[in-house]
Protein backbone atom coordinates (compact mmCIF):
# COMPACT_ATOMS: atom_id res chain seq x y z
CA UNK A 1 0.00 0.00 0.00
CA UNK A 2 1.42 3.27 -1.04
CA UNK A 3 1.79 6.16 2.22
CA UNK A 4 0.66 9.01 1.34
CA UNK A 5 2.92 12.14 2.18
CA UNK A 6 1.09 14.38 4.97
CA UNK A 7 -0.32 17.31 3.28
CA UNK A 8 -0.99 15.46 0.24
CA UNK A 9 -4.14 15.01 -1.29
CA UNK A 10 -5.02 10.66 -0.90
CA UNK A 11 -4.92 9.54 -4.88
CA UNK A 12 -8.01 7.66 -4.12
CA UNK A 13 -10.19 9.27 -1.63
CA UNK A 14 -13.38 7.56 -0.09
CA UNK A 15 -16.12 10.61 0.00
CA UNK A 16 -17.91 9.27 2.98
CA UNK A 17 -14.28 8.51 5.01
CA UNK A 18 -13.53 12.00 3.99
CA UNK A 19 -16.95 13.42 5.08
CA UNK A 20 -16.86 11.38 8.41
CA UNK A 21 -13.18 13.07 9.82
CA UNK A 22 -13.87 16.68 7.99
CA UNK A 23 -16.94 15.98 10.52
CA UNK A 24 -15.02 15.14 13.42
CA UNK A 25 -12.84 18.20 12.87
CA UNK A 26 -15.64 20.28 12.87
CA UNK A 27 -17.40 19.15 16.16
CA UNK A 28 -14.11 19.45 17.84
CA UNK A 29 -13.39 22.95 16.68
CA UNK A 30 -17.04 24.30 17.13
CA UNK A 31 -18.64 21.90 19.60
CA UNK A 32 -21.85 22.11 19.13
CA UNK A 33 -23.53 21.14 15.60
CA UNK A 34 -26.98 20.83 14.06
CA UNK A 35 -27.78 18.27 10.53
CA UNK A 36 -28.00 21.69 8.96
CA UNK A 37 -24.99 23.17 10.36
CA UNK A 38 -23.03 20.08 9.36
CA UNK A 39 -24.70 19.71 6.40
CA UNK A 40 -24.29 22.99 5.28
CA UNK A 41 -20.19 22.73 5.92
CA UNK A 42 -19.50 19.29 4.28
CA UNK A 43 -21.85 20.38 1.25
CA UNK A 44 -23.90 17.20 1.43
CA UNK A 45 -27.77 16.62 1.76
CA UNK A 46 -29.34 16.56 5.45
CA UNK A 47 -30.05 13.23 4.92
CA UNK A 48 -26.35 12.47 4.35
CA UNK A 49 -25.14 14.52 7.40
CA UNK A 50 -27.94 13.28 9.81
CA UNK A 51 -26.43 9.56 9.14
CA UNK A 52 -22.60 10.66 9.57
CA UNK A 53 -23.67 11.96 13.06
CA UNK A 54 -25.41 9.33 14.14
CA UNK A 55 -22.22 7.18 12.96
CA UNK A 56 -20.12 9.52 15.49
CA UNK A 57 -22.82 8.83 18.00
CA UNK A 58 -22.80 5.41 17.50
CA UNK A 59 -18.85 5.15 17.94
CA UNK A 60 -18.88 7.60 21.10
CA UNK A 61 -17.19 10.62 18.86
CA UNK A 62 -20.82 12.61 19.18
CA UNK A 63 -23.74 12.87 21.76
CA UNK A 64 -26.98 14.54 21.06
CA UNK A 65 -28.43 16.63 23.62
CA UNK A 66 -32.13 17.16 24.42
CA UNK A 67 -31.97 20.37 21.86
CA UNK A 68 -31.07 17.80 19.07
CA UNK A 69 -27.71 19.53 18.93
CA UNK A 70 -24.55 17.74 18.64
CA UNK A 71 -21.26 17.72 20.44
CA UNK A 72 -18.32 16.25 21.20
CA UNK A 73 -18.41 12.85 22.87
CA UNK A 74 -16.45 10.61 25.11
CA UNK A 75 -14.43 9.52 22.61
CA UNK A 76 -13.36 12.77 20.79
CA UNK A 77 -12.46 14.85 24.13
CA UNK A 78 -10.53 11.49 26.24
CA UNK A 79 -9.70 11.69 29.34
CA UNK A 80 -6.96 14.57 28.52
CA UNK A 81 -10.08 16.97 28.19
CA UNK A 82 -11.41 16.12 31.67
CA UNK A 83 -13.54 13.45 31.19
CA UNK A 84 -13.50 10.66 33.48
CA UNK A 85 -14.25 7.38 30.92
CA UNK A 86 -17.52 6.36 32.35
CA UNK A 87 -17.17 2.53 32.46
CA UNK A 88 -13.94 3.31 34.90
CA UNK A 89 -16.14 5.94 36.66
CA UNK A 90 -19.07 3.51 37.19
CA UNK A 91 -16.77 0.53 38.47
CA UNK A 92 -15.01 2.55 40.93
CA UNK A 93 -18.39 4.29 42.23
CA UNK A 94 -20.57 0.64 42.34
CA UNK A 95 -19.10 -0.16 45.76
CA UNK A 96 -20.12 3.40 47.18
CA UNK A 97 -23.51 3.13 45.37
CA UNK A 98 -24.53 0.11 46.80
CA UNK A 99 -22.81 0.89 50.64
CA UNK A 100 -25.24 4.00 50.06
CA UNK A 101 -28.28 1.72 48.71
CA UNK A 102 -27.96 -0.19 51.84
CA UNK A 103 -27.98 2.71 54.63
CA UNK A 104 -30.93 4.62 53.07
CA UNK A 105 -33.16 2.09 51.30
CA UNK A 106 -33.35 3.82 48.25
CA UNK A 107 -32.61 3.87 44.62
CA UNK A 108 -29.63 5.78 43.70
CA UNK A 109 -28.16 6.38 40.42
CA UNK A 110 -24.86 7.64 38.97
CA UNK A 111 -24.99 10.29 36.12
CA UNK A 112 -22.36 12.24 34.03
CA UNK A 113 -23.08 15.43 32.21
CA UNK A 114 -23.46 15.52 28.48
CA UNK A 115 -23.90 18.77 26.60
CA UNK A 116 -27.01 20.12 28.30
CA UNK A 117 -27.93 16.42 28.98
CA UNK A 118 -27.28 14.09 31.62
CA UNK A 119 -26.97 10.22 30.89
CA UNK A 120 -27.40 7.49 34.02
CA UNK A 121 -24.44 5.57 33.58
CA UNK A 122 -25.41 3.29 36.86
CA UNK A 123 -27.56 2.66 39.28
CA UNK A 124 -29.04 0.23 42.61
CA UNK A 125 -32.67 -0.05 43.13
CA UNK A 126 -34.80 0.32 46.38
CA UNK A 127 -35.42 -2.19 48.34
CA UNK A 128 -39.01 -0.95 49.17
CA UNK A 129 -41.84 -2.12 47.86
CA UNK A 130 -42.70 1.29 46.76
CA UNK A 131 -39.80 2.58 44.70
CA UNK A 132 -38.54 4.23 41.82
CA UNK A 133 -36.58 2.12 39.07
CA UNK A 134 -33.50 2.38 37.50
CA UNK A 135 -33.03 4.97 34.59
CA UNK A 136 -29.26 3.42 33.58
CA UNK A 137 -29.16 4.12 29.96
CA UNK A 138 -31.50 7.39 29.40
CA UNK A 139 -30.71 11.12 28.90
CA UNK A 140 -32.51 13.25 30.23
CA UNK A 141 -32.63 17.28 30.06
CA UNK A 142 -29.72 18.34 33.39
CA UNK A 143 -32.21 21.18 34.18
CA UNK A 144 -35.22 18.58 35.52
CA UNK A 145 -32.59 16.31 37.11
CA UNK A 146 -31.13 16.80 40.62
CA UNK A 147 -27.53 15.28 39.75
CA UNK A 148 -28.19 17.41 36.56
CA UNK A 149 -28.47 20.40 38.30
CA UNK A 150 -25.67 19.81 40.47
CA UNK A 151 -23.41 19.33 37.76
CA UNK A 152 -24.29 22.62 35.90
CA UNK A 153 -24.35 24.55 39.14
CA UNK A 154 -20.32 23.94 38.97
CA UNK A 155 -19.81 25.70 34.98
CA UNK A 156 -19.02 29.18 34.31
CA UNK A 157 -21.72 31.35 33.55
CA UNK A 158 -20.26 31.71 29.79
CA UNK A 159 -20.46 27.67 29.61
CA UNK A 160 -23.62 27.74 30.88
CA UNK A 161 -25.06 30.66 28.51
CA UNK A 162 -23.31 28.65 25.86
CA UNK A 163 -25.44 25.66 26.55
CA UNK A 164 -28.58 27.37 26.24
CA UNK A 165 -28.60 29.92 23.79
CA UNK A 166 -32.10 29.75 23.63
CA UNK A 167 -33.08 29.34 26.98
CA UNK A 168 -34.26 26.08 28.74
CA UNK A 169 -36.24 23.70 26.98
CA UNK A 170 -39.29 22.87 28.64
CA UNK A 171 -39.55 19.94 30.80
CA UNK A 172 -42.56 17.58 31.92
CA UNK A 173 -43.03 18.51 35.41
CA UNK A 174 -42.93 22.16 37.14
CA UNK A 175 -39.10 22.61 36.11
CA UNK A 176 -37.96 25.98 35.86
CA UNK A 177 -37.81 27.65 32.40
CA UNK A 178 -36.69 31.14 32.47
CA UNK A 179 -33.13 31.19 32.46
CA UNK A 180 -32.27 33.93 35.04
CA UNK A 181 -34.13 32.30 37.77
CA UNK A 182 -32.73 28.72 37.07
CA UNK A 183 -28.90 30.68 37.25
CA UNK A 184 -30.51 32.17 40.17
CA UNK A 185 -31.26 28.63 41.63
CA UNK A 186 -27.79 27.34 40.57
CA UNK A 187 -26.17 29.68 43.02
CA UNK A 188 -27.94 28.23 45.69
CA UNK A 189 -27.25 25.01 44.71
CA UNK A 190 -23.80 26.27 45.00
CA UNK A 191 -23.96 27.84 48.49
CA UNK A 192 -25.83 24.34 49.81
CA UNK A 193 -24.25 21.90 48.46
CA UNK A 194 -26.76 19.69 46.60
CA UNK A 195 -29.82 20.06 44.39
CA UNK A 196 -33.20 18.89 44.27
CA UNK A 197 -35.66 17.79 41.91
CA UNK A 198 -39.37 17.84 43.07
CA UNK A 199 -41.14 16.10 40.51
CA UNK A 200 -39.48 18.04 37.35
CA UNK A 201 -38.31 15.21 35.75
CA UNK A 202 -41.33 12.95 36.24
CA UNK A 203 -44.86 13.28 38.47
CA UNK A 204 -44.65 11.54 41.83
CA UNK A 205 -40.93 11.41 42.08
CA UNK A 206 -38.46 13.43 44.64
CA UNK A 207 -34.38 12.99 44.16
CA UNK A 208 -32.00 14.48 45.56
CA UNK A 209 -28.29 15.13 43.89
CA UNK A 210 -24.54 15.88 44.85
CA UNK A 211 -21.08 16.49 42.41
CA UNK A 212 -18.40 14.13 42.48
CA UNK A 213 -15.31 15.60 42.31
CA UNK A 214 -11.91 13.81 41.34
CA UNK A 215 -8.01 15.15 43.75
CA UNK A 216 -7.59 18.12 41.26
CA UNK A 217 -11.78 19.08 42.44
CA UNK A 218 -12.76 18.70 39.00
CA UNK A 219 -16.63 17.56 38.65
CA UNK A 220 -16.41 13.91 36.69
CA UNK A 221 -19.89 13.33 37.74
CA UNK A 222 -22.78 13.36 40.04
CA UNK A 223 -24.86 11.13 42.36
CA UNK A 224 -28.57 11.00 43.04
CA UNK A 225 -31.14 9.26 45.36
CA UNK A 226 -34.53 9.24 44.01
CA UNK A 227 -37.62 8.58 46.36
CA UNK A 228 -41.27 8.36 45.59
CA UNK A 229 -42.44 11.51 46.29
CA UNK A 230 -45.02 10.16 48.57
CA UNK A 231 -42.29 8.78 50.79
CA UNK A 232 -40.17 12.14 50.70
CA UNK A 233 -41.41 14.97 52.72
CA UNK A 234 -39.33 17.98 52.84
CA UNK A 235 -37.72 17.54 56.07
CA UNK A 236 -36.24 14.44 55.10
CA UNK A 237 -34.41 16.50 52.19
CA UNK A 238 -31.23 17.33 54.14
CA UNK A 239 -31.02 13.72 55.71
CA UNK A 240 -30.56 12.45 52.13
CA UNK A 241 -28.26 15.54 51.08
CA UNK A 242 -25.94 14.62 54.00
CA UNK A 243 -26.27 10.83 52.92
CA UNK A 244 -24.86 11.86 49.19
CA UNK A 245 -22.37 14.05 50.18
CA UNK A 246 -20.72 11.78 52.82
CA UNK A 247 -20.75 9.24 50.07
CA UNK A 248 -19.27 11.54 47.77
CA UNK A 249 -16.34 12.62 50.46
CA UNK A 250 -15.63 8.87 50.52
CA UNK A 251 -15.25 7.99 46.78
CA UNK A 252 -13.28 10.95 45.90
CA UNK A 253 -10.39 9.38 47.36
CA UNK A 254 -11.10 6.52 45.08
CA UNK A 255 -11.57 8.28 41.63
Amino acid sequence: MQNTPRGETAPYPIESVDNALRLVLLLRAEQRLRVADAAERLGVARSTAHRLLGMLKQHGFAVQDSSRVYRPGPALLGPAAGEYPERDLAAVLRPHLERLNTEIGETVHLMVLQGNSVRFVDGVEGSNILRVGLRVGMLLPAHCTSGGKALLAELPAAELRALYPRGLPIGVGPAITDLPAFRRQLTTIRRRGYAVNFEESERGITAVGVTLHDPADRPVGAIAVVVPTARCPRPRVPELADALRQTAQRAARDI
